[in-house]
């Protein structure tokens, strides 16, 4: 017990935990700051996290303390570039004043050999032409050579219609297209895209003749049927027999433009002379070819003489098939596709004769008799 009653003193603080110590951690970050901005910067983290964890400051104290470190970090960053500036600037004076003290005069160092005469780029790809170009010793630029003024992200998708080099800049400036795209009759101008010709009711062989010569490219288009019972051809198909197939329709429309993102239809059908239906339907994919070939032929019971007026073709032996339940010839048909009413006939392109029956599927489908 102190019979004095003298109060016991409070511990001291650490010394890291004092203003002062605070106050110097602060200054340290302009020091440290015009020397390296990652140095400084690094320090002011530290004394920011100081300021929050060890300071005995009040917390508004500690915002105008963290305010106060980035300042000085700016401030010391500052100094610092001035301070090499300066010091550039004198060892550049220094440098004269000792050339004129000399009396002697330094020539300008002679010109780099100028690169030789630019190779033709055009045609290339515009990433390979930059680099044989930049090996040339030519600096290279590029542009859009459209009127569309695109930006050109990925060069090697562009292609180099047009150059123009400057020998006192040593410069090439590349005028490019993508490379799907047919280069403009001058740099600046429209994309000559060809148009669309009118090929419906020619044959393939004529439709794909003249949409060579009219310049679409004939890897955008695409084929397709127009009878619900005719499987589509591919190109190599529809070429063995070109003159059986015919363009129904066709997507884009005549004199539209065919751009590189523009898709070539041409919606063919099929006849020959033997054939009973010569000629395109109005709609596609609404009727059968093979009027036969419709599951709902024949299955409702109006009378013979709607069915036969209906039927495209009845031999003699129709009318004694008719109550049995088949032996209708319906002439050409497709093997594999549906067919009605079983029992029906026919005769395949190659001549195979055909009969209407249940197939693997359970539906009814034409197959050899």
């Amino acid at each position: 017990m102190n019979p004095y009653n003298t109060p016991t003193p409070a511990p001291s603080r650490p010394w890291w935990k004092t203003t002062p110590a605070m106050l110097g951690l602060l200054a340290l970050v302009a020091l440290l700051s015009a020397f390296s901005v990652a140095l400084g910067f690094l320090v002011m983290i530290a004394a920011v996290v100081a300021v929050w964890v060890l300071s005995p400051w009040r917390w508004f104290v500690r915002i105008g303390a963290t305010f106060g470190a980035l300042l000085l970090l700016t401030v010391g960053a500052g100094l610092g570039g001035r301070l090499d500036d300066s010091g550039t600037d004198k060892a550049d004076a220094k440098t004269g004043d000792e050339v004129r003290a000399s009396g002697t005069t330094v020539s300008a160092s002679p010109s780099t050999s100028r690169p030789a005469k630019a190779a033709d780029y055009t045609g290339r790809p515009l990433d390979e032409a930059e680099k044989d170009a930049r090996s040339a010793g030519y600096t290279a630029t590029h542009h859009d050579a459209a009127d569309e003024s695109r930006t050109i992200i990925l060069r090697s998708g562009w292609m180099v219609c047009f150059q123009k080099t400057a020998t006192a800049a040593n410069n090439i400036d590349f005028a490019a297209v993508r490379s799907s795209e047919p280069c403009p009759e001058k740099d600046g101008g429209p994309l000559p895209w060809p148009k669309m010709p009118d090929v419906v009711g020619a044959t393939y062989n004529k439709a794909v003749e003249e949409l060579k010569q009219a310049g679409v490219d004939l890897d955008r288009v695409t084929l397709d049927d127009v009878y619900l019972d005719v499987d589509t051809p591919t190109a190599t198909e529809a070429a063995e027999d070109g003159d059986d197939w015919r363009v129904c329709f066709q997507s884009p429309d005549k004199g539209t433009k065919v751009d590189s993102a523009t898709t070539v239809r041409l919606d063919l059908g099929q006849w020959t002379d033997a054939d009973l239906v010569r000629h395109c339907p109005s709609e596609k994919d609404t009727t059968y070819k093979i009027p036969a070939n419709d599951p709902d032929y024949g299955g409702n019971s109006d009378s013979s003489t709607d069915r036969s007026s209906s039927a495209p073709h009845r031999d003699s032996s129709s009318s004694s098939g008719g109550s049995t339940g088949g032996g209708t010839s319906v002439g050409t048909v497709h093997p594999g596709s549906f067919c009605s009413p079983p029992g029906a006939t026919g005769v395949s392109r190659a001549g195979t004769p055909m009969i209407c029956g249940p197939g693997s599927d359970g539906r009814n489908r034409w197959h050899s008799a």
